[in-house]
């Protein structure tokens, strides 16, 4: 894998969610957003991991993946710097959580105006320095 990033990383992948979410949905919200950035860069994913025991499990993420936190407005920001540095961005709206599956999720978003969106969580993967002037003001998850 020649694309396969190696350290140190020139690129990086941050999430950013909403700081009012309960953990089970900060959790989801991560999780489809980490997705999105596997799907779309394919290359960022390495070999499939083996134990001594021969036993196979999946490819992983070959890079960290920082996650964060904001208020809704920070989140707004984060989303519109991301679009304006035309930043890969994945993300996650508040009507999804009330969806049961992807095209119905893909029909709420289609719905409303980008600056308009509830957003709950954005990824964004790119250069390090584009990634950490989008995700400004949003602070590491604790």
């Amino acid at each position: 894998m020649s694309d396969f990033p190696t350290p140190p990383f020139d690129s990086k992948i941050a999430i950013v969610v909403r700081d009012d979410l309960a953990t089970w949905q900060r959790l989801n919200v991560t999780a489809f957003l980490a997705s999105g950035v596997a799907a779309a860069h394919p290359q960022l994913v390495g070999l499939p991991y083996v134990d001594a025991d021969d036993t196979t499990y999946l490819p992983l993420l070959g890079m960290p993946v920082l996650v964060f936190e904001a208020d809704g407005g920070t989140l707004r920001a984060v989303r519109e710097r991301a679009v304006r540095r035309d930043l890969p961005l994945a993300l996650y709206t508040a009507d999804m959580f009330r969806t049961g599956h992807d095209e119905a999720n893909r029909a709420v978003v289609r719905a409303v105006a980008g600056a308009d969106l509830d957003l709950v969580g954005v990824a964004v993967f790119g250069p390090r320095n584009a990634v950490d002037k989008s995700v400004k003001g949003a602070g590491l998850h604790p």
